[in-house]
């Protein structure tokens, strides 16, 4: 969405239920998989992405257009309740490839059986991999956590990360090369 149709939207949103539910299902799938990859936990991300939505619009009222679009102010928002879940339980246990079975992991095709295998585990290997990131991000201090996800997960411009996190540019900077440097160090 462009800032200018984002623009309209709020506007719209303050007096029209309707615009903020346009915002709500353009802007819903980005902020959960920002939580998701953030908790690596499905459920943890559904609570906090609705816990977000529902504080943006409990404080609606608030925002303003200054220097920080809409959807910046929902990662922001997005990123205070992960820091808010991480700092009230500690890290939580991560998803299991057994877990998935029990929740009703189906097979993609049942005639290709050798397809099928290969398929599950190269996405195994792909899962115990982000799983080992996951871990590794989730030792570092929440502000390194944050740039990482921003920078890497949700594919933001330093600029737009300076606006989410309310810093200047060359902060942003120096953070993400600091989380870079510590998650090197981490191997």
């Amino acid at each position: 969405m462009d800032l200018h149709r984002e623009r309209e939207l709020v506007t719209r949103a303050r007096k029209d239920p309707a615009a903020f539910a346009q915002l709500y299902d353009h802007y819903y799938p980005r902020i959960f998989g920002y939580v998701l990859r953030r908790t690596a936990d499905v459920e943890a991300a559904q609570d906090i992405t609705a816990e977000t939505f529902s504080c943006a619009l409990g404080k609606f009222w608030q925002f303003r257009w200054r220097s920080i679009s809409f959807s910046s102010w929902l990662y922001k928002i997005a990123g205070n309740e992960t820091n808010r879940y991480f700092r009230a339980a500690q890290y939580r246990k991560s998803v299991s490839l057994e877990e998935l079975q029990a929740e009703g992991y189906d097979p993609i095709a049942p005639c290709d059986l050798e397809g099928e295998l290969i398929e599950a585990q190269e996405r195994l290997e792909r899962h115990r991999e982000y799983l080992e990131i996951q871990k590794k991000i989730a030792r570092l201090p929440a502000q390194y956590q944050e740039v990482i996800a921003l920078r890497f997960f949700e594919h933001k411009q330093l600029k737009e990360i300076a606006q989410i996190l309310g810093k200047k540019e060359g902060t942003v900077k120096s953070l993400l090369h600091r989380a870079i440097e510590r998650l090197r160090q981490a191997e």
